[in-house]
């Protein structure tokens, strides 16, 4: 009972001892450990010490709600915030003074939600972004974006971007309506619902809120698509899908992880928890051990230790794993001084 007192004191003390903030996001340095963004509905916090203390980072920037964030992989000093209402940011120093970065994005856009960035592994000034307006594209860092729907004509809203590492011109986008494909870098869009979604509702924009959609790293033909209605995997390049986890309680799925150095490894999260798959999605295993709560809205694993994951939840904080999700732990994080 002590432990579990003192667990539940820990998960209080999240920014200022409000355990409804959820975490939004959550996006790791990929190369110093010690550096974790997360974001609720009102900031972004960072830490430099593994998290055990918080700065509040809001210079330059409006109030609008972070929905997605990326750090530059070659300048990790660089770093983008995606927002509900205001399009993008950029800083140049580790997210201590922001800018905004709207040049050619549509005017409905900067109302609109900004939901992911996706850099192109060659050149990291290359950025996809997925937004609720549709697909964009920066060629130099986000002086300049343009718009990249040429294909889409069924649906604006776009949730998710995959990119093939292995093939970076062959990008996935998980939409309202589905799934589109493109073998161009986003010159061109196709749709690829094949199994996705019933017959009757191919050529509707109603069809299928996809989430995320990954592709594994180990076999670039295979795709896995997680969305508000179940999980979905291709093995032929999203020509056709297949159901995939229906002994899964809950069929709303949130987020979703591919272990980067265990082939067929997958981790799922949703309003239950999170669930851990090692055979690519055949049979499933319920990891919630530790947590206060088990509605997960994020999940990130760390490029430096392949075993240690955070989860972000919608009522108690932010909770860390060492051993591939065994076990959690919550994370004592402090305000910090805005």
């Amino acid at each position: 009972m002590r432990n579990l007192v003192a667990a539940l004191v820990l998960a209080a003390a999240f920014f200022g001892c409000s355990r409804s903030d959820p975490i939004v996001v959550i996006q790791l340095h990929p190369k110093n450990p010690d550096i974790i963004y997360v974001a609720t509905n009102d900031y972004i916090y960072k830490s430099r010490d593994g998290g055990q203390t918080w700065a509040n980072l809001f210079q330059g920037m409006s109030y609008s709600r972070v929905i997605a964030m990326a750090i530059d992989p070659a300048y990790p000093a660089t770093v983008y915030a995606g927002t509900k209402g205001d399009a993008v940011y950029k800083s140049h120093d580790g997210g201590q003074r922001w800018t905004a970065m709207r040049s050619g994005l549509d005017d409905a856009t900067i109302t609109s939600v900004v939901n992911q960035f996706l850099f192109d592994p060659v050149d990291a000034q290359h950025i996809f972004l997925a937004t609720t307006m549709g697909v964009f594209e920066t060629k130099n860092g986000g002086e300049q974006w343009t718009k990249k729907m040429e294909g889409m004509k069924e649906v604006l809203m776009v949730v998710t971007l995959g990119m093939d590492p292995t093939r970076p011109s062959i990008l996935y986008a998980g939409t309202s309506g589905g799934v589109y494909k493109s073998i161009d870098q986003a010159g061109h869009w196709k749709k690829v619902n094949n199994g996705l979604v019933p017959p009757d509702m191919l050529k509707t924009s109603r069809a299928l809120n996809v989430t995320s959609i990954l592709v594994d790293p180990y076999e670039s033909d295979t795709v896995y698509a997680a969305t508000l209605a179940g999980l979905y995997k291709s093995t032929d390049g999203g020509d056709a899908w297949k159901r995939i986890g229906e002994s899964l309680a809950d069929q709303m799925i949130v987020a979703m992880v591919l272990d980067r150095t265990r082939q067929g490894v997958i981790y799922i999260t949703g309003r239950d928890g999170v669930h851990r798959s090692e055979d690519a999605g055949s049979t499933w295993k319920l990891v919630n051990s530790g947590f206060m709560t088990t509605n997960i809205r994020t999940i990130a694993q760390s490029a430096t230790d392949p075993k240690v994951f955070y989860a972000g939840t919608n009522g108690s904080g932010l909770y860390r794993s060492t051993d591939g999700g065994e076990t959690w732990e919550p994370m004592p994080v402090v305000r910090g001084k805005p």
